[in-house]
């Protein structure tokens, strides 16, 4: 069954993140046709916490963008900035009015098939479960993930045990709930952009002591997620499997990455919309997406992956990219 209508939200900034919403928004348009909800490209605005101006400075991205039918919607940056980019995500939900239900995108996201179709439960929260174990990471003579987990579940007044995954070993971090951010679902963007903003900053600026020696830069959005999904009564079991990060979505990250990893179906329906010319035009003009896409580094880099090698690290992957000068971002 269709779920009900809601808000795609994505974020578009100057540089690389522009060029990543305006194929996101095309994919949108070229492969979901039947969505026709409200899509919101949030463009965080000036301010004394970014260096330069941070708002998308293509111009040309900005009219093909409203061409498709996306709002550039302006946010406030309050408390991340260029200190930690990735709060975006966190600050742009509170720019979208109360009680819509939204489902944010990473702008690094393909669409492939009909979102509309995804049975999103908007009472009950989800994110991706395209991750690996990147956070915590276990010192010898540290507390484990066990210790570092209920610390935080703890802190904010959570259930912990109610948040495990039973089926996995103890100490193995699958154990734990834990989200890659690259999508996520609620039905209120301000209460769940609140409580995000609420449990990162209290991470950050006053985290428990079983924190102390971890690294909370990049992964700040992801510590704090699962602490707001639970706390809003979902969990790892929210969609079924197989649609987000598989037949509807593609979170590439970065377009080597994509080339490298994902199946010639996803290939084709990107370089589909690359060949548009309003597109192909805009494109070119950023240095990674010229050339991997229409200069063959993609293609170079997906000869250096095996099919059948199986699985690999992020940190393999990227090392063989840069290897070959393919990690171009």
């Amino acid at each position: 069954m269709p779920a009900e209508a809601f808000t795609l939200l994505c974020i578009g900034q100057a540089g690389r993140l522009q060029y990543e919403a305006l194929l996101l928004v095309a994919s949108l348009r070229a492969y979901a046709p039947g969505f026709t909800g409200r899509v919101v490209v949030a463009e965080p605005q000036p301010g004394p916490l970014w260096d330069g101006d941070p708002r998308m400075d293509d111009s040309g991205v900005r009219e093909v963008l409203e061409e498709m039918g996306a709002e550039i919607l302006p946010f406030e940056s309050r408390h991340f900035g260029a200190s930690y980019p990735n709060g975006n995500k966190i600050e742009a939900l509170l720019a979208l009015p109360e009680g819509e239900p939204f489902v944010f995108l990473d702008s690094d996201t393909l669409v492939l098939d009909e979102i509309a179709q995804v049975p999103f439960d908007f009472d009950r929260p989800g994110a991706s479960l395209k991750r690996e174990g990147t956070w915590p990471e276990i010192e010898l003579y540290g507390p484990g993930y066990g210790a570092i987990w209920k610390s935080l579940y703890d802190r904010f007044g959570l259930d912990f045990d109610s948040s495990l995954d039973l089926s996995q070993p103890d100490e193995f971090w699958r154990r734990y709930l834990y989200f890659n951010a690259g999508y996520f679902f609620y039905r209120c963007p301000r209460v769940f952009g609140q409580r995000f903003l609420d449990i990162a900053l209290a991470i950050r600026d006053d985290p428990p002591e079983e924190l102390l020696g971890q690294a909370l830069y990049p992964w700040l959005d992801q510590i704090a997620l699962p602490l707001v999904i639970h706390g809003l009564g979902g969990g790892r079991d929210a969609l079924p499997e197989g649609l987000m990060d598989g037949r509807v979505t593609c979170h590439y990250r970065l377009l080597p990455l994509l080339y490298a990893l994902e199946g010639p179906a996803t290939i084709a329906k990107l370089e589909h919309l690359a060949q548009d010319n309003r597109l192909k035009k805009l494109l070119k003009g950023h240095d990674a997406f010229k050339r991997v896409i229409y200069q063959g580094k993609g293609e170079k880099a997906r000869k250096l992956f095996d099919r059948d090698e199986g699985p690999l690290r992020s940190v393999q992957i990227r090392k063989r990219l840069k290897r070959h000068n393919l990690w171009l971002r």
